[in-house]
């Protein structure tokens, strides 16, 4: 864009970082937002916590400038600068909250660093820079080289390169970095960074421009759904496979890889534990700056899922007015059907030929099959006499287990644990050695029980005939679950 005479002077009347470089109270504006939004690197605010910073700084320089230094409010400077004739916060209601967030427009933040740039620096690098331009350049010119030779004899001489440095390493020359050149890179990432930050913010407006676009359509189109759709995904396709698009997706899937996060964090703790780089006592947050990058594209992708579900809503709200025409219809259909009920017109009505054909093919006619009698024997049967003692039957013995199972879970209402036999005791066994099997049956099966082999313990119950029977076990100790 050329920096005509109407070209700047347009900016200067539209363009909100413009507009807050010329403001009456720019350094109260630029200097809260920066240390609120830019230096803890954070997306978004809800008010009540921007209302409380900025009371917090209106009163520090108030006491410093006079009470009529700014008279205002918090709430209402808040509000004045997310105003449209402003533009330098965005006011908006997250979804399933009633309460209002601001958040940086991406002209504010351009505003914010090119602020930051007229700071004097220590130490202007400009090695790493010259590097990464011919890095650059090079990339450039192998990725367009469509000539195999050319590319194989390249890659060739940076082998013979790179054999070369393992031999010198191997010899005992170790070329390292001083430490200028260090924080000349150190820099240089820094500010790579920093920008990178800053431009997620003007991608996730792009797309909240094609969101708001949306809205609009949906709410005023009167036409056909199938065009509206049409329009808007092709809108949508355009700025997917744009350059911007196709940028910001090849980073979020270079990104999004585990390995990469991984050997980012790797990078990230050598590099800061440098004494040089230490020596310029960087901020912390540098340390986990790729979740920060992932928590910026995050919005992004947010945006876009916002953008499918209002299409989806769309074509719910539109299906459903579908189906209430089909239903009026379908009812004036019956109204005019009662209507005509008791006054038949004369002759046929309405004459229906045959709705299908039959068809009767006769191989498909099933074969004759004899019906089977099954042949009974004349052979009588005789009545028999056997001498069989039916009280063996009514003499089985059967065991309640549910009973059993109650048992113990009555004497664990009030206890943490209890052996099998202490709860004999308390419940005497009436069936015998029966009876105590169902027991271990349901030790063997409870959740918690646990085993003591060394100690030992003795049950004892009565039998049919009176005598006194014994039985030795380990002890079985039953735990409340």
């Amino acid at each position: 864009m050329g920096l005509d005479f109407a070209t700047l002077e347009l900016l200067r009347r539209n363009h909100p970082a413009w507009r807050l470089l010329c403001a009456q109270h720019a350094p109260l504006v630029a200097g809260f937002l920066h240390r609120v939004f830019i230096v803890p690197n954070v997306r978004n605010l809800p008010q009540a916590d921007l209302v409380e910073a900025l009371e917090d700084e209106l009163f520090a320089l108030r006491e410093q400038l006079g009470a009529e230094a700014f008279p205002g409010t918090a709430h209402s400077y808040l509000n004045d600068w997310a105003e449209n004739d402003k533009g330098w916060l965005r006011k908006f209601y997250p979804a399933g909250t009633d309460e209002p967030h601001f958040d940086l427009t991406p002209a504010t933040e351009k505003a914010l660093a090119w602020l930051e740039g007229l700071t004097a620096r220590a130490f202007v690098g400009t090695e790493s820079r010259l590097l990464t331009l011919f890095a650059l350049l090079r990339q450039m010119e192998e990725g367009s080289q469509t000539d195999p030779q050319v590319r194989i004899a390249e890659l060739q001489k940076r082998r013979s390169d790179i054999d070369a440095e393992i031999a010198r390493i191997l010899a005992g020359d170790i070329p390292l970095l001083d430490d200028t050149a260090l924080k000349d890179r150190f820099q240089q990432f820094l500010q790579l960074a920093r920008e990178l930050l800053a431009d997620f913010r003007e991608v996730e407006q792009n797309f909240r421009t094609l969101d708001r676009r949306v809205r609009e359509r949906v709410a005023l189109w009167e036409g056909a759904k199938g065009a509206l759709l049409e329009e808007i995904m092709g809108e949508r396709d355009a700025i997917a496979d744009s350059d911007q698009g196709k940028s910001f997706r090849a980073f979020w899937d270079f990104l999004m890889s585990q390995s990469r996060q991984e050997e980012l964090s790797r990078l990230l703790q050598q590099v800061l534990s440098l004494p040089p780089i230490a020596a310029m006592h960087p901020e912390t947050r540098l340390q986990r700056v790729h979740y920060d990058w992932l928590e910026a594209g995050e919005h992004t992708q947010r945006t876009v899922a916002r953008l499918s579900e209002q299409l989806r809503r769309f074509l719910d709200d539109q299906a459903w007015l579908e189906n209430r025409r089909i239903m009026e219809i379908l009812h004036g259909i019956e109204n005019h059907a009662l209507a005509l009920h008791e006054d038949f017109p004369p002759g046929d009505f309405m004459p229906l030929a045959e709705t299908a054909a039959n068809v009767e093919l006769p191989l498909e006619r099933p074969l004759y099959r004899p019906p089977f009698k099954p042949l009974l024997t004349g052979m009588a049967p005789d009545e028999g006499d056997a001498e069989v003692d039916t009280a063996a039957l009514y003499a089985q013995i059967v065991v309640d287990r549910a009973e059993l199972r109650k048992n113990i879970r009555q004497e664990l209402q009030n206890r943490s644990q209890i052996s099998l036999a202490e709860v004999v005791l308390r419940h005497p066994l009436r069936q015998g050695l029966a009876e105590l099997v169902t027991y271990l049956q349901l030790a063997g099966a409870w959740p918690s029980t646990a085993v003591d082999e060394e100690a030992r313990e003795q049950v004892s119950w009565q039998s049919d005939t009176g005598r006194i029977r014994q039985a030795t076990l380990p002890r079985i100790i039953l735990l409340r679950d």
